[in-house]
């Protein structure tokens, strides 16, 4: 898709971090915005903020809610015409660490960070598909999709590792109908994306020992002060727009993965068999 000019974006977690600065690199673009996300008032300021460059259409959506995501789908098209964007960009960090974890935070994380995405995949691509406009879809997964590691935990992880093999699937089989895929594997971005899931995510903190909260809370503040240090949304919505307009599948937004992608390359190949 080498223009965005008139087309319709929805964007799920729209009105903060990333999602913002997607909405904001596409508005300049010309394109209008549908911005869905469960926070009210953040949605109300970026409504009044984008209201300026384009149309814009803010609906409250819990993504895990199919049925609400399928009816707000119709009445975005109703008032915005056909989407032909689709930024499955809503997420939450962590949980907990691996023992701790409870099917309760396992629903919550993967309701969100994987069939978040898959809500949106499902609601669109047949009428992208039906259309026969083309189009193109985001999913923002993580660096953390591309290596395991213990600094994101298990159920972060597991989330990102299976947006990234839904992406790529997807750019395979989707080409030749004209529908890019990208999928956006951020580094650290100046978010709040911490002190958000912190008010969202099922409390985990009354089954900790006082050690373990006390990690929890040196580990919050780490992150926190990682991600303040990191690349401006506004930036990372530009990659993003410049990656569709080019259909490029992957963007990342810094090269901080590349040894840890090295090493996993090299592992991977030390496990097959000698040739």
């Amino acid at each position: 898709m080498t223009n965005v000019s008139g087309r319709t974006a929805f964007i799920t977690g729209g009105a903060n971090g990333i999602g913002l600065g997607i909405a904001r690199a596409f508005a300049r673009a010309g394109a209008r915005l549908a911005l869905v996300d469960q926070d009210e008032e953040a949605l109300a300021r970026a409504r009044a903020e984008l209201a300026a460059t384009t149309d814009v259409e803010t609906v409250v959506l819990d993504v895990r809610d199919r049925a609400a995501f399928a009816d707000i789908a119709d009445r975005i098209e109703a008032r915005l015409g056909p989407v032909s964007l689709v930024v499955n960009n809503a997420g939450v960090a962590g949980g907990a660490p691996a023992p701790k974890l409870t099917y309760e935070l396992w629903d919550w994380g993967l309701g969100i960070n994987l069939e978040g995405v898959v809500n949106g995949v499902q609601t669109f691509l047949s009428r992208m598909v039906e259309r026969g406009e083309g189009g193109h879809i985001v999913n923002t997964a993580s660096g953390a999709g591309l290596v395991g590691s213990n600094t994101s935990g298990v159920l972060y992880v597991t989330a990102k590792f299976a947006v990234v093999g839904m992406s790529e699937a997807l750019h395979s089989e989707l080409k030749t109908l004209g529908i890019g895929v990208t999928v956006l594997c951020p580094g650290p971005v100046a978010t709040d994306i911490i002190a958000r899931t912190r008010r969202l995510q099922p409390s985990v903190v009354k089954s900790m020992s006082a050690e373990q909260r006390e990690r929890a809370i040196a580990r919050s503040a780490v992150m926190t002060k990682l991600l303040a240090d990191g690349v401006q949304p506004d930036t990372v919505g530009a990659m993003v727009l410049d990656a569709v307009q080019k259909d490029r599948l992957y963007v990342l937004t810094d090269r901080s993965m590349e040894p840890w992608i090295n090493q996993r390359t090299a592992a991977l190949v030390a496990g097959m068999p000698a040739a």
